[in-house]
Order: structure tokens, then C-alpha cells, then sequence
């Protein structure tokens, strides 16, 4: 019985190592090595930093870099901000009879992809758009109104791409919480403030921060969002990567900025689960 355990041990075992070998871990060391080859003046590949340098020295790349790591966090805390209410209605509000319906409903605009779903956002805020045609009609303007291609079109896109993948952990969360705390603080006089930051949060404080890590993640990454809602003013560094592997075809440097977001993804995910006191594991069990 113990040999027959074991076997279907490895036999589970053997395709999580391949996907994980020929998937992540040798193509991330063969851009790791790319990015420490530099071609020098007499067009000699050499081993060298000069491509990290090279992002230290050009304060477009780092500035972008910033930028792009702010805007991810703030993403990431807004779409908590909006999903958080929707997930404690549908889970602790709402007649059990429904929220298998409201969750359908969540999951519909994720059923095609999101470049379908970016264009919806277009076709509604461009300046010959659904909303200007409204306003225009209502006479609140009477010339269309550009509402793309800025900063805040861009945080709306990247919110309500990742809305889902907040949306689940934070129901799966609150869907195993006891109604019974809650009913019990109210009768002992706690106020709703303090239940909410007393029992609610802590309680889903897992479905919180895996949510919260999937969405930082997502939106860091994020190539397509900020290229089409953002315009060229958007300066995601994705960007700056996409140009330098396929527009400079400088594989090199785009390998480096690659790494660059890596190292800065795991640090600010590692800094969040430091200062809110998590475990990874345990988040994403």
C-alpha cells in the first residue's frame, strides 16, 4: 500500500517538474545569461553588467520603472477598494438562492479576451464615443470630449481587468467565515466599523492578500491596458521591454529590464507580506 502511495506520488510528481523545468526555470536562466552578455565596441559578445548599467543611466528607465511600480500598488489597493463591498454582498448579504447568480455575472466579461473587453472601454470613452454621443445629445458639450488616453482612462482598464481575480479569493474568503461572529459582536454593542476591522478584515485577510498579490502581479505585467487606454503618454515599463526586444531587437537589454521587474515584483510582494504580517503559503493554500 506504501509502495503504491509512493509511485502515484512521483507519477503526480514527474509533470509539475517538467512544467516547471522547461517552462519557468530554464528559459528565466537563459534570459539570465542573456541579459550579462554585452556587445562591446569591436562587436564581441562579452560577459558584462553593462545592460543594468545602462538602466541606471537613462532616467527614462528608471523613472519608468518608478512609475509603473506606484501605479501597480495603486491598482492593486483601488480594485480591493471596489471588489471588497461587491464579494460581502454576495457572500454575507444577498439570499444564498442569488449569489450563484451574481457570481455568473461577475464572470461573464472575463469569458472573451481582454483585448475584446479594452475596446469596449474605447468604444465608450473615444472622443466619437458611446458617452459623448450622450453628452452631446443632452447638450452638456458640443464637441466630443477625449476621455482616453491619459492616466486615469488607464487605472480604470487595469481595475477592471483585474477585478476577477480579486473578486474570487475575497468571496472563497468571506464564504468560510461564520456568520455567527458577526452576529455575536453586534448583540455585545460592536459597531459596524469595529466588526468590520475587527473580525471581517482579519478574517479575510488570506483572500485579501492573495487577491492582492495576483492583482499587483497582473497589473505590473501589464503590456495591453496601458498601450490602448493609456496611449503613448502611458510609459508602462512593459513597454520599454516590448521595445527593446522586438523594436531595437536589443534582446540583451530587454532581457535585463525583464529581470529588473522580476526582482522588483518579489520585493514589493515580500515588503506587503512583511508589513502585513502574512505568509505566502497560507495565502495561496
Amino acid at each position: 500500500m506504501k509502495n503504491a502511495t509512493s509511485l502515484g506520488f512521483y507519477i503526480f510528481l514527474v509533470p509539475i517538474i517538467l512544467w516547471l523545468a522547461l517552462l519557468i526555470v530554464i528559459p528565466q536562466i537563459e534570459l539570465l545569461i542573456m541579459s550579462l552578455r554585452f556587445e562591446n565596441d569591436d562587436e564581441i559578445m562579452v560577459w558584462s553588467f553593462e545592460n543594468y548599467k545602462e538602466f541606471f543611466n537613462n532616467d527614462i528607465y528608471w523613472l519608468t520603472f518608478l512609475r509603473t511600480a506606484m501605479y501597480a500598488i495603486f491598482v492593486t489597493f483601488l480594485t480591493f477598494i471596489i471588489t471588497f463591498p461587491i464579494a460581502f454582498y454576495i457572500t454575507k448579504i444577498v439570499n444564498k438562492r442569488y449569489s450563484a447568480f451574481l457570481i455568473i455575472l461577475l464572470l461573464l466579461p472575463f469569458w472573451v479576451s481582454e483585448l475584446v473587453r479594452v475596446y469596449g472601454w474605447t468604444i465608450l470613452l473615444r472622443e466619437s464615443g458611446v458617452i459623448n454621443y450622450f453628452l452631446q445629445s443632452m447638450g452638456f458639450t458640443s464637441s466630443g470630449i477625449e476621455f482616453l488616453y491619459n492616466d486615469a482612462a488607464m487605472i480604470m482598464g487595469l481595475v477592471y481587468t483585474s477585478m476577477l481575480f480579486m473578486a474570487v479569493p475575497l468571496i472563497s474568503s468571506l464564504e468560510g467565515m461564520d456568520d455567527s461572529y458577526i452576529e455575536a459582536a453586534h448583540d455585545l454593542g460592536a459597531s459596524k466599523l469595529t466588526i468590520f476591522f475587527k473580525i471581517v478584515i482579519p478574517y479575510s485577510a488570506s483572500g485579501i492578500v492573495s487577491g492582492s498579490i495576483v492583482v499587483f502581479m497582473l497589473t505590473l505585467g501589464n503590456y495591453l491596458t496601458p498601450n490602448l487606454m493609456g496611449g503613448k503618454n502611458s510609459l508602462w515599463f512593459t513597454e520599454q521591454i516590448y521595445n527593446e526586444f522586438i523594436a531595437s531587437l536589443n534582446w540583451n537589454q530587454g532581457a535585463a529590464f525583464g529581470f529588473l521587474l522580476l526582482a522588483l515584483s518579489s520585493f514589493i510582494i515580500w515588503l506587503g507580506l512583511k508589513l502585513t504580517k502574512q505568509n505566502l503559503s497560507k495565502a495561496l493554500s
